[in-house]
């Protein structure tokens, strides 16, 4: 992941990361439809919006032990 967009991600509120974790996990439940019936030619896409889930989640985490 970039630096510019992980700095991007940190300056989001909590209220925001969590719609985001949710839009994510949305988008990748389709995704895996959708390799299931066989439409996905990148499958790699699938691994990188795991790894933004979990960049998200860490986050989310670090906000709540500032608080």
């Amino acid at each position: 992941m970039k630096k510019e967009t992980l700095k991007k991600m940190r300056e989001k509120t909590p209220a925001d990361i969590v719609k985001e974790i949710q839009s994510q996990k949305d988008s990748l439940w389709q995704l895996r439809v959708d390799l299931a019936s066989g439409k996905v030619k990148n499958v790699r896409q699938i691994r990188a919006i795991k790894k933004t889930i979990a960049v998200l989640n860490t986050l989310s985490g670090e906000n709540k032990l500032n608080q």
